[in-house]
């Protein structure tokens, strides 16, 4: 595999520092607009690995397909990691195609809300531009393989595996995110991506129900606690536009599709002020003689998250809360879970946790790619594939743990306590 990484930020740089420990590419070329942001992964990389000689350095424009696709020809690419922001999905998307690689991301392409009735309906959903390219790369016989981050990505995977191996039916599928993390030093300070989290918050969250399809609502609604596991506890969980209630209802069977994320009363407070006064607004303003984007502005008066993590405290949890009838015909309740504390991280590879738990995912992906172990052509989600091995890989090769905890059914809706916990060995 020679793999080109689009992005060489926070992610990007984690992915590398995870990459240079797995021997599944050749060559790994960390491409970004600021060439200087992808020499100081490499060297990074070198620095921990001495002697390692895979990684190079690159400049690309992922807003430019033709630089794309320039770049992937140069280092003969058979494999895209795309890591950098939304915006720029569908340059990196065709640019591949074109150079007649295979793609994955961690994002997908962005939506548009519906023109008139936008907390109701959905107008361009998440990731339709890219299902809409579906047949050009079937017969090009190549691989697109989306959201296949930690959500999306692992929580997709969990899907897979709950339908496959623990339920008879399922009646929700609901991807829940929540942590403890602080950041000495700062009263407000995102620990991923600004840009990527306003876009998610701030859009008309999907929900999908059997017999309706796919619905929106308004912000933050549906408010929930959900009780999470490594130490973090209950955490207020609301909905969230994601790419997972896209992704799960076209390959697995379900009643109803949801995804909550716990955001906490301070940061729904400032994400709801920056939308009343328009600094989450992506169109150029004028000030003073030069236009920029409102949203750019707030991102670039924000510490970059890649550069907390000596100041970050505490644990991330991505994962599934699933419902339904278990296999034995009996109601069940579960929560499939992955906790990444950051003390642990920041030692073993000098990345945040939310960027680790991020980037390990492709990684071991592209490890069950280059294995033949999965396989398919065509815009595919992590749900297509079997799910046993990316779990396996990812807690006996990546020595990263995921968990099963079992929680009580008579509950209904009311995702709070568990009753058992199995973690995973």
């Amino acid at each position: 595999m020679r793999l080109c990484v689009i992005g060489s930020g926070g992610v990007g740089d984690a992915f590398a520092r995870i990459a240079a420990r797995r021997d599944f590419a050749e060559l790994v070329v960390m491409a970004d607009h600021d060439p200087a942001r992808a020499e100081r992964t490499v060297a990074a990389v070198r620095e921990r690995h001495p002697g390692e000689s895979r990684f190079v350095a690159a400049r690309v424009d992922a807003s430019d397909r033709a630089s794309v696709t320039a770049l992937l020809r140069e280092h003969r690419a058979t494999h895209v990691l795309n890591a950098v922001d939304p915006r720029f999905v569908m340059p990196v998307f065709d640019g591949t195609l074109a150079a007649g690689a295979d793609y994955l991301d961690m994002a997908m392409s962005l939506s548009r809300p519906h023109p008139e009735r936008p907390y109701e309906r959905t107008g361009v959903v998440l990731g339709e531009e890219q299902f809409a390219a579906a047949p050009h790369w079937e017969a090009d016989g190549r691989l697109a393989l989306v959201g296949m981050g930690v959500e999306p990505g692992l929580s997709d995977v969990f899907a897979r595996y709950a339908v496959d191996h623990l339920f008879a039916e399922v009646d929700e599928l609901g991807t829940r995110d929540g942590s403890n993390l602080t950041v000495d030093g700062y009263d407000f300070a995102p620990s991923f991506s600004i840009w990527t989290t306003i876009e998610e918050c701030l859009n008309p969250p999907v929900v999908w129900e059997k017999g309706r399809g796919w619905f929106t609502t308004a912000p933050f609604s549906e408010p929930e606690v959900f009780d999470f596991p490594g130490g973090i506890g209950p955490v207020e969980c609301v909905n969230v536009e994601h790419e997972e209630v896209l992704l799960m209802p076209r390959w697995l069977d379900a009643r109803r599709v949801t995804f909550k994320y716990g955001l906490g009363a301070e940061f729904i407070g400032v994400l709801k002020t920056l939308h009343t006064l328009g600094l989450d607004r992506t169109d150029k303003v004028r000030v003073g003689g030069v236009e920029v984007s409102p949203r750019d502005v707030v991102a670039a008066c924000l510490p970059d998250p890649a550069t907390l993590g000596d100041r970050m405290r505490g644990a991330t949890c991505a994962g599934l809360w699933v419902t339904g009838t278990g296999t034995d015909g009996a109601p069940r309740e579960v929560y499939l879970h992955h906790v990444v504390d950051n003390e642990w991280s920041m030692a073993e590879y000098g990345a945040q946790c939310v960027v680790w738990q991020t980037a390990v995912n492709p990684a071991v992906a592209l490890e069950l790619l280059a294995a033949g172990t999965w396989t398919g052509s065509g815009v595919l989600g992590p749900e297509a594939f079997d799910a046993v091995p990316f779990l396996e890989l990812l807690r006996d090769g990546y020595g990263s743990p995921w968990g099963l905890d079992e929680r009580t059914p008579s509950r209904g809706d009311d995702p709070t306590g568990t009753e058992q916990r199995a973690e995973t060995d």
